[in-house]
């Protein structure tokens, strides 16, 4: 899955790219700018788009609605943890109080995520990839695999397996002796508490457990694998981050559904860590006019890396 020496352009640099791909210090300044107002509606948004996703199911109370409902809720979770996601990089909001408050109560919390917990080891991800201390090892290793290897680790995703255990394990870490670890998790499972009993008062006690606790265990499991294995699978340390980081053009149903807020601009992400998500498409767009990203080192959909990521032949395989 590495890609070839051939493919990876050498660049001169320019006005607004350095040759190793990051920005300029006076476009970085550019780039960096955090619109506040319009990340609260971003964060807004979800809510809304939530309720009325649940709203619209129950009014019209078909099989068709409550699973597409369903599956929106899988994209509610990757919404809230794309959003957890840059308030870890502190570039949600620039107030840093206001910031980490939105990256806890208001989205991480929400999806089970200790956002805390979560910056400590994501930074660690940044610092190195696929360095002695990355933490999300497991889900990149040993690529590419075979097809039923690929979707053994489907079913057991879609079946909620991963999902409910990893929800257990933090339901246990509840009762452990780490009191900040432990301190968090009882954040957590509280304010799901809280949303529950609002449920059963409001609606009805189903609504959470089918419309945002199943979706979490099953549609967002899978939806985290695949985006994870397209972001990294494969690779390998190196200080060129496009040895490190996949590239995946970007389509407009997966922007919607599957990488909100431009989660998938990835190359662009690794590249400099320290650009706002909204900054992500122009600076990506100018690593495509230097010649640092080129078509031959990019996928051209996620249908794509998700076919190389399984094409190992089980022949192969078995034969090791």
């Amino acid at each position: 899955m590495v890609p070839d020496a051939a493919v990876l352009t050498q660049i001169s640099g320019d006005d607004k790219i350095l040759p190793n791909g990051h920005p300029t210090s006076q476009w970085r300044t550019e780039l960096r700018h955090i619109p506040n107002v319009r990340n609260a509606i971003s964060v807004a948004s979800i809510y809304v788009q939530t309720f009325g996703i649940i709203w619209i199911a129950l009014k019209l109370s078909n099989p068709i609605t409550y699973i597409t409902a369903f599956l929106l809720m899988g994209r509610a979770h990757a919404q809230l943890l794309a959003l957890m996601h840059e308030s870890v990089h502190r570039l949600l909001f620039r107030n840093r109080k206001l910031n980490d408050f939105a990256g806890r109560w208001l989205l991480g919390y929400m999806s089970f995520v200790n956002t805390d917990g979560y910056r400590y080891v994501h930074m660690a991800h940044h610092r190195e990839e696929f360095g002695p201390n990355e933490p999300d090892m497991p889900l990149y290793a040993n690529y590419p695999i075979t097809r039923a290897s690929f979707w053994r680790k489907m079913r057991r995703d879609g079946l909620g397996r991963t999902g409910f255990r990893m929800l257990r394990g933090q339901f246990i870490s509840t009762f452990k002796k780490d009191p900040l670890q432990q301190n968090t998790q009882r954040k957590i499972f509280a304010l799901h508490a809280v949303v529950l009993t609002l449920s059963v008062i409001f609606v009805n006690p189903w609504v959470y457990v089918m419309l945002w606790l199943f979706p979490y265990i099953t549609v967002w499991r899978v939806m985290n694998r695949l985006r994870s294995i397209a972001e990294h699978g494969g690779l390998r340390a190196d200080d060129d981050r496009r040895v490190t980081t996949h590239s995946v053009r970007q389509h407009l149903f997966s922007s919607f559904y599957f990488v909100p807020f431009n989660l998938g601009w990835h190359i662009a992400h690794h590249t400099d860590s320290g650009i706002p998500f909204r900054s992500l498409p122009k600076y990506h767009r100018q690593l495509r006019e230097s010649g640092f990203v080129t078509d031959a080192y990019e996928y051209s959909s996620y249908l794509a890396i998700w076919r190389a990521l399984r094409s190992r032949p089980e022949a192969i395989a078995n034969a090791n």
